[in-house]
């Protein structure tokens, strides 16, 4: 299928929170403000690494307007924090580790006081050599970043199966890269930020962009030394995280301050402090060998991870777990040998990001796919084809995974497409400059959704028949512009063949909805289909026992509908020949309020295996990309992609379009043009101006779509989340691309340009000048 408004049969469902984002009319989380509140600011470290001699805040106290500065001495718990390894300080007290570590906070009567403020506070440091690179910290004799854990490494990780050195030894052709990854902004238009407000009850309500309520609650709640229960979380809209959200930034030091100050504080980040202390893609180097039988057959794989985490572990430790299991691609391989390693270092954090160490692993591994095939001279397709997994083999991890057929389904739908098609047929002489070259490359990929084997991965939701007669649906997930609100709609709309205006869906409050788990691993559709699969049955039997009690029509013969419950005609689907018999609201008197909730809890499905992080779900793609080069300049632009997807049944055309759209233009960037320089461990792009993000220019407006909704006979898991899935196989199929064009081999990203000029020894005739 075909995904637009005239190729698809589906139903484009209008965003509810379309008209008020794109008139302004939306009030986010960092929008929000109290009559009463003062702002709040963050002291960061003036070096990467020192040793924190001293902190004299007494001139900052007496300040006119200031009303409190707070230091690590006045955090009453846990001074520390982190979704999985609580690391990080809230505020430092004998060392700090890079520019973004918090020294201090202040509250004051407006923004530019509170900055007066962070300037009169005077600290003493003893500057240290920064460990710049994952090489130094590694280095024999390094200092240890963290001295009382795990000095310099924070993870490692392994697979090894069969033989490799002895499968290397027979094989007839081998290939030896090495991969470089850049450090990506998110790059969201809402900075990290948000308003927290004590109430009269001594509960703290907390108004911050978060993907994950529940655990922003808990770790809130350790570091003040209170009950979680005394803390509320409003975590939606938010106006973009892709993952850089999904720890704690703001919320600890706007917590503090406004209980300090027993009045609503008002945070928010400038673009400069969020690039400062914000998260980041994590820079990877990929070493890979492989190689392969005469006949073109995978035999031996050996590859080396190095991931530059930065200064504190953030989820480090689960993305080289996901890089590992992917840099083996969807590929069957019988000799592997991979070992991965995540280094503190004094840069900046790495943490969680859309693909979530997937786009590193693929780039390597569909590199490796397209230098093989060139050196027995077979078409890089067919090569592929050769070597992929079947439906019924393990997962990379040697793990039982849930058999489906996508993957042979996106590689046959992009081998028939008239984009690959030029690939195979690459045109002739044409009136480009000589030093305009054309090309067309591909790549596959699979992607494993949820959190994987071993890690909590809690699931659940609440339906009810609330109190103003709405079917109300609460989920702890949060709307950060993936159009999660509108895929719910169409959700309910379905299972109950109502209207929108008969809906309440209630998100990201955690006094309002039950504990759904994160908003992250492509897993909130996939959760949210789950539970209301659950639910329905119950709820349904309840609504329709009453309207017969009300009608005196038996329940067999009742069915929902929209306003409320309607007699069945002839035929069902529809309502001309049906009657209503009681309105939501009659519905809603005839008992208790608990009688009209309905809860469900349950995990994300996970293979049966005890790999550690190893996933069950897999959704596929297959992408082609055609680029032009500019063989003067080194530019490269995107003319024409294709996007194949194998994710289940499509709910809400729209935003699958949406999402698989965004998550390409974000892997344009990382291919192209982003990358967060760091020298001696300081940011070198500080703000927009420097950091090179796709803008309209640079998108081309020739994306297709096509989605492959096949799911195997009994499936019990719906569509799959396709957040992730756009973004993890565009970079290898645009170097691919870049390869049939110039002939260069492409294996740092962005695309140096520098390569690209250096290769260009094309003959100019006399009198023949670039324009």
């Amino acid at each position: 299928m075909l995904l637009n408004r005239e190729q698809s049969g589906k139903r484009w469902h209008l965003r509810p929170d379309g008209p008020p984002k794109v008139t302004g009319q939306l009030q986010y989380l960092t929008d929000m403000s109290s009559p009463d509140m003062i702002y709040g600011k963050v002291l960061r470290s003036a070096y990467p690494h020192a040793r924190l001699l001293s902190i004299d805040t007494s001139e900052a106290e007496a300040m006119e307007g200031v009303h409190a500065v707070l230091t690590a001495k006045d955090v009453p718990g846990l001074n520390r924090f982190g979704i999985a390894t609580p690391d990080q300080p809230v505020f430092c007290e004998d060392l700090v580790r890079y520019v973004g570590d918090a020294i201090a906070a202040v509250a004051a009567d407006s923004p530019e006081r509170a900055m007066l403020a962070l300037a009169a506070i005077r600290v003493q440091y003893e500057e240290l050599e920064p460990l710049d690179s994952t090489d130094a910290a590694l280095a024999p004799g390094a200092p240890e970043l963290h001295p009382h854990g795990p000095g310099n490494v924070l993870h490692r990780t392994e697979v090894k199966r069969g033989d490799a050195e002895q499968a290397f030894a027979s094989c007839a052709y081998v290939v030896t890269e090495t991969y470089y990854t850049p450090r990506q902004m998110h790059a969201y238009m809402e900075t990290e930020g948000g308003l927290f407000v004590p109430d009269e009850a001594g509960r703290l309500n907390v108004y911050a962009a978060t993907q994950h309520g529940y655990k922003d609650r808990m770790q809130l709640a350790r570091i003040i030394g209170c009950p979680e229960e005394h803390i509320r979380v409003v975590s939606s809209p938010i106006g973009g995280s892709f993952g850089g959200k999904d720890e704690l930034n703001v919320q600890p030091y706007g917590a503090l301050l406004a209980l300090k100050c027993g009045r609503p504080v008002k945070m928010h980040n400038s673009r400069k402090e969020s690039v400062r202390a914000g998260l980041k893609r994590h820079p990877m180097k990929i070493e890979m060998q492989t190689g392969i039988s005469r006949e073109g057959i995978l035999q031996a794989h050996r590859v080396r991870i190095t991931a530059d985490t930065g200064a504190y572990a953030t989820l480090g430790a689960p993305v080289l777990n996901f890089c590992t299991e992917h840099c083996m691609g969807p590929y069957v391989i019988p000799h592997v040998d991979v070992e991965g390693v995540s280094v503190y270092t004094n840069n900046g954090l790495s943490g969680e990001f859309r693909g979530f160490g997937g786009n590193q692993a693929i780039f390597a591994m569909e590199g490796q796919m397209d230098r093989l095939a060139q050196m027995i001279n077979m078409d890089p397709w067919e090569f592929r084809r050769r070597n992929l997994r079947q439906k019924h083999d393990p997962g990379p991890l040697n793990q039982q995974i849930l058999p489906t057929d996508g993957l042979s389904q996106v590689w046959e739908a992009l081998d028939r497409s008239d984009l690959w098609q030029k690939h195979l047929h690459p045109e002739g002489e044409t009136s480009r400059p000589p030093w305009i070259k054309r090309g067309v490359g591909a790549a596959i990929a699979m992607h494993g959704a949820g959190l994987g084997y071993g890690i909590p991965d809690p699931a659940g939701g609440r339906l009810s028949l609330n109190a103003e007669g709405k079917i109300e649906v609460a989920f702890s997930y949060e709307e950060f512009g993936q159009g999660l609100v509108a895929t719910l709609e169409i959700m309910l709309c379905d299972l109950f063949q109502c209207h929108t205006s008969d809906l309440s869906i209630v998100i990201g409050d955690t006094d309002r909805v039950p504990h759904s788990g994160s908003s992250t691993a492509s897993r909130s559709t996939t959760m949210a289909w789950m539970a209301l699969q659950r639910l329905q049955h119950g709820f349904r039997s309840k609504v329709l026992a009453v309207a017969s009690e009300i009608s005196g029509i038996p329940s067999d013969n009742l069915m929902t509908g929209p306003g409320g419950i309607w007699t069945k005609g002839q035929d069902s689907s529809s309502l001309s020949s049906s009657r209503l018999v009681a309105a939501y609201a009659e519905l809603v008197q005839r008992g208790e309020a608990k009688d009209w909730i309905f809860d469900t809890t349950f995990h994300y499905p996970t293979t049966p295996d005890h790999v550690v992080g190893g996933h069950y779900l897999y959704t596929y793609a297959a992408v082609a990309a055609e680029v032009e080069v500019n063989m003067l300049t080194g530019e490269t632009r995107l003319l024409d992609t294709r996007h194949i997807v194998a994710a289940g049944p499509v709910i809400n055309p729209m935003g699958y379009v949406g999402q698989i759209e965004g998550g390409s233009v974000m892997a344009l960037g990382f291919t192209l043009t982003e990358d967060a320089v760091m020298q001696n461990s300081r940011y070198v792009t500080c703000n927009l101006d420097t950091y090179l993000i796709p803008t309209i220019k640079d998108i081309h407006t020739n994306l297709e779509v096509e989605a492959i909704e096949d799911l195997p006979e009994g499936d019990a898991f719906g569509p799959r989340g396709i957040g992730e899935i756009g973004s993890v196989a565009l970079a290898p199929a645009i170097t691919g691309a870049i390869h049939q064009a110039t002939g260069v081999w492409v294996s740092r990203l962005p695309v140096p340009r520098e390569e690209l000029t250096r290769a260009f020894n094309v003959f100019l005739p006399e009198g023949v000048r670039p324009s």
